[in-house]
């Protein structure tokens, strides 16, 4: 009896050591055709086939992964090997975990059935679902930790490209609002003080999330702050900034941005677009329009012209400028904030408060206690005083 359990020992160890190394031949001659796996995982099958297949599909994870049989026992026709497995993910795909260079083991017990010189069945156990649901665990701390890192590096370049001061023009109240949402996107504003003493206003927004729609921002702000001169009219600024930054940002990202000059003594306001959402001119009745004016976004492609338009603001007037954060802004139930609620907001607004107070208290209002942000929101207000200088 101890010779045939010797036997069976060696075969087990025979066929262990073919799985490693990847000898289907062998495993072919030790496997009955009955062979049954008690112990695969969800989706896996069981016959004798499955295994020959898992084990010719299985992808190797290591470079350097060790085998070592620690001890066996066998008893009747059962032989238990207690085994473990060390090495580096530094190769192929793992349980979903791209190589990560770390190590890895497992240790486990597997029990065989032979009969007849053949393995019939085989029972496994051991740290292998422990040890992937660690490394899976390990992975996407390291992916949180990592994505958090970029939100903080974005979030910094964004704040440091928001103006510091607000200007104070006579006869005129700007009120800029900025709400950062948790995942940065590439909302941005900022003020130019023209030597003839007119006023540059832009509002902008670069595609996407993040550090790559930081640094788009960044770029387009400081792009046309080199270009924000008297000399050059909204439509020329725009056209300037255009070109470089379509050979310079990475395909499919572009900007949306609202340029307006503003003449603080006659109240004129030209302006260009590339793109973005249509600010509101209020009159004193009440009345609303938008400050329409054709143009694509920075970005997208050289060679584009930016047309011009020209206002003149009267006393108790204003424009309210945005970023698609707000009128993009969801309730429980899925409907969006939009553009006809938002026009009726901008109409209805009265002089007994400020139009950004009003705008955000109905947002949320309209989203809810439970609301989570979905992007950052930038409101401007440009309004002229009823008493003019």
């Amino acid at each position: 009896m101890r010779s045939e359990q010797e036997k069976n020992k060696a075969l087990v160890r025979r066929f262990v050591e073919a799985q490693w190394e990847k000898d289907l031949s062998a495993l072919e001659e030790i496997l009955a055709p009955d062979f049954i796996d008690h112990s695969v995982l969800p989706g896996q099958g069981t016959t004798r086939e499955d295994f020959l297949q898992d084990v010719a599909e299985d992808q190797a994870a290591s470079s350097d992964a060790q085998l070592s049989i620690e001890d066996q026992m066998a008893e009747d026709d059962k032989v238990m090997t207690r085994l473990a497995i060390h090495g580096s993910h530094d190769q192929e795909m793992f349980t979903g975990v791209p190589p990560t260079g770390a190590e890895l083991k497992f240790t486990g017990i597997i029990i065989n059935r032979v009969v007849g010189g053949k393995i019939v069945e085989e029972w496994s156990e051991g740290t292998y679902a422990y040890e992937l649901a660690q490394q899976r665990l390990d992975h996407e701390l390291r992916e949180r930790e990592r994505i958090e890192q970029e939100l903080l590096v974005a979030r910094r370049i964004q704040q440091a490209s928001l103006p510091k001061e607000v200007p104070t023009l006579e006869g005129w109240q700007i009120s800029p609002y900025y709400g950062p949402a948790r995942e940065v996107g590439g909302d941005f504003y900022d003020f130019f003080e023209l030597e003839d003493g007119c006023l540059g206003i832009v509002v902008g927004d670069a595609t996407g999330h993040g550090v790559p729609a930081a640094l788009v921002m960044a770029s387009a702000r400081s792009m046309l702050r080199a270009v924000a001169q008297p000399s050059y009219s909204p439509g020329d600024a725009l056209r300037r900034v255009n070109d470089p930054l379509a050979t310079d940002i990475p395909p499919n990202m572009f900007v949306t941005c609202f340029y307006a000059i503003l003449d603080p003594k006659s109240g004129t306001l030209s302006y260009a677009n590339a793109g973005h959402d249509l600010p509101y001119l209020r009159r004193s009745d009440g009345d609303v329009e938008e400050l329409r004016a054709r143009g694509m976004p920075l970005g997208l492609m050289p060679g584009m012209g930016y047309e011009e338009n020209e206002i003149e603001l009267g006393a108790d007037e204003g424009v309210l400028f945005y970023s698609d954060g707000l009128v993009e802004a969801h309730d429980p139930k899925g409907e969006m904030f939009g553009f006809p609620r938002l026009r009726r907001l901008v109409a209805a607004h009265g002089k007994e408060r400020s139009l950004v107070e009003l705008l955000m208290e109905d947002l949320y209002s309209f989203t809810g206690e439970d609301w989570e942000q979905e992007d950052d929101i930038t409101l401007l207000t440009l309004r002229r005083s009823r008493t003019r200088s």
